[in-house]
């Protein structure tokens, strides 16, 4: 396989990533809006929670699938995230859509954590 062809070809563990990035983003916006849907105080931590990660997890999906040399560091960061949002989320058990959240959040802690260890 040539450098080019290489660099075409995504790592299987470097698609589930990116797949549970974008599935954790997902679940975030769709997390939010049920919060702002059911009107009242949201609280803040889990707003602001949602939003960062949301946004790293979109962020992080973008830099893999570009190849970015930056990955890894952003795959940290993502784990970071991610996990503060899977623990803002479990401060409100009874809500399943965010215990679906999350779940989300804990996969790809999971997967960005063993990218942040691989060298691309």
């Amino acid at each position: 396989m040539t450098q080019a062809e290489n660099m075409s070809v995504m790592s299987k563990e470097m698609q589930d990533c990116v797949e549970a990035c974008m599935n954790c983003h997902s679940l975030c916006e769709e997390t939010m809006s049920a919060c702002m849907q059911k009107g009242g105080q949201a609280q803040m931590q889990i707003m602001r929670a949602l939003i960062d990660c949301a946004e790293t997890t979109r962020m992080c999906a973008d830099m893999m699938m570009r190849r970015s040399p930056l990955h890894a560091d952003m795959c940290a960061m993502c784990a970071k995230a991610c996990e503060m949002c899977a623990e803002a989320c479990m401060s409100m058990p009874d809500d399943p859509q965010m215990m679906r959240c999350a779940e989300a959040c804990r996969r790809c802690v999971e997967t960005c954590r063993a990218m942040a260890g691989m060298a691309m």
